[in-house]
């Protein structure tokens, strides 16, 4: 009996996911909890997983397609060796002469259209445009399928001047060119992912809603320093983690907002939201986009807590792991563009945040010590701010706190 794959349960709010990414191709042998799909939302990315063993009998959603919760997805038909065997037993023995010419066409016919069903938009609409078999083509994806360096390389080494024409259409339009500008395989046209669009409409929601203004300091990153290097050994040998950067800023921003509340606020409509809880986000850049998993309670979490709690969300951010708990309902939040190399930029708030703080690298330069000059490890950090709620006096304090607190990690430790 076959057993519908349907799209589960994506969360609060979300009701649509496209299908990204199919594991398994039509008569493949499924296991039970094996993935066999991967499902894209406007949060995170999830895997569907095989409710029963059998054999992958039908795809009903293709890849790109969207999907709504509930919807067939495919279906799982029996056991792959046993039904192969019924199917053997069945069938009448095949003669031993060579099939005839009008059978081998269509075989070959629908072997091309299967091998093209199995392209991506990107690469079919290639390999259209060009005249190519698609079925001539070695591929070096996934199970064997094309990319569209496979075919680019195979143009480029003369397969498409080799390729068969096609067999003109009695079309009433005129045929359109054979081959393109040789610019335009250069190019390729995709469509943006789910995550991608919902990135771009938060960011552009920030910038049509607050009154985003950014502030700048810097921070002498010496004693900060002094203090990994003294206690890293140590830290990680108990904690089984290493000592960051990122504790320290995430400690520093919670004494800061404990004092100004308003950077830790929100907007409502017509009412201020002032949260006495400490839910920090930390943005991770991943292959599919920029995310922001929350790591909760952090004011009551020690250093080894916040770097242990960090690792493990960033982790899980790359492996597109993260469930819809772990992106929502962040108080504040934390970027650092200095992994990048970035020495300043104006970071971009998080709605409906209020507050986010941008970390740069840490660059050696000369500075005014006293009456003297010395080359320090110096970084600048940025605070953008909804003006809405945020005065200048209280986001320019904001900096000031986290630059005392680092430039002397002691305050953090004493809360002072």
């Amino acid at each position: 009996m076959a057993t519908e794959i349907i799209v589960p349960t994506l969360g609060e709010s979300v009701t649509e996911a496209t299908v990204a990414k199919w594991f398994k191709a039509e008569g493949d042998a499924v296991a039970v909890d094996e993935p066999i799909l991967e499902l894209e939302t406007d949060k995170v990315t999830l895997e569907v997983n095989a409710s029963t063993a059998g054999t992958l009998s039908e795809i009903a959603a293709k890849e790109g397609e969207n999907v709504e919760v509930g919807a067939l997805l495919g279906m799982i038909g029996e056991g792959g060796a046993a039904s192969a065997k019924k199917a053997e037993a069945a069938a009448p023995e095949a003669p031993v002469e060579a099939a005839k010419p009008a059978e081998a066409a269509s075989a070959v016919t629908a072997s091309e259209d299967d091998d093209k069903d199995k392209l991506s938009p990107a690469v079919r609409k290639l390999v259209d445009e060009n005249n190519l078999d698609a079925g001539q083509i070695s591929g070096t994806g996934k199970d064997g399928r094309l990319t569209k360096g496979d075919v680019l390389m195979f143009m480029k080494d003369g397969g498409g001047a080799a390729a068969p024409a096609a067999a003109p259409a009695p079309a009433a339009k005129p045929a359109a060119p054979v081959a393109p500008r040789a610019d335009d395989v250069r190019e390729e046209r995709v469509k943006m992912t789910r995550l991608r669009k919902r990135i771009a409409e938060r960011l552009k929601e920030a910038q049509n809603t607050a009154a985003m203004l950014t502030t700048f300091n810097e921070i002498d990153m010496t004693n900060v320093m002094a203090a990994r290097k003294k206690f890293q050994d140590d830290f990680e040998k108990r904690h089984g983690c290493r000592l960051g950067f990122m504790s320290f800023f995430v400690k520093a921003c919670i004494v800061a907002l404990q004092e100004l509340p308003a950077v830790n606020g929100e907007i409502d409509g017509e009412e201020l939201i002032y949260k006495n809880y400490y839910d920090i986000g930390v943005a991770v850049g991943t292959e599919q986009g920029l995310v922001v998993p929350v790591l909760r309670d952090a004011d009551k979490k020690s250093f080894a807590d916040v770097e242990k709690g960090i690792t493990e969300l960033g982790l899980k951010a790359r492996d597109g792991k993260l469930g819809m708990d772990e992106l929502t309902g962040g108080t504040f939040t934390i970027t650092n563009g200095g992994v990048y190399g970035s020495l300043m930029s104006t970071p971009i708030l998080n709605p409906p945040q209020s507050g986010i703080l941008g970390m740069h690298k840490i660059d050696r330069r000369p500075v005014a010590v006293g009456d003297s000059i010395e080359i320090r490890p110096m970084m600048y950090v940025a605070l953008s701010y909804d003006h809405r709620i945020i005065d200048g006096r209280e986001a320019v304090t904001f900096l000031v706190r986290v630059k005392e607190c680092i430039e002397n990690p002691e305050r953090i430790m004493l809360a002072v």
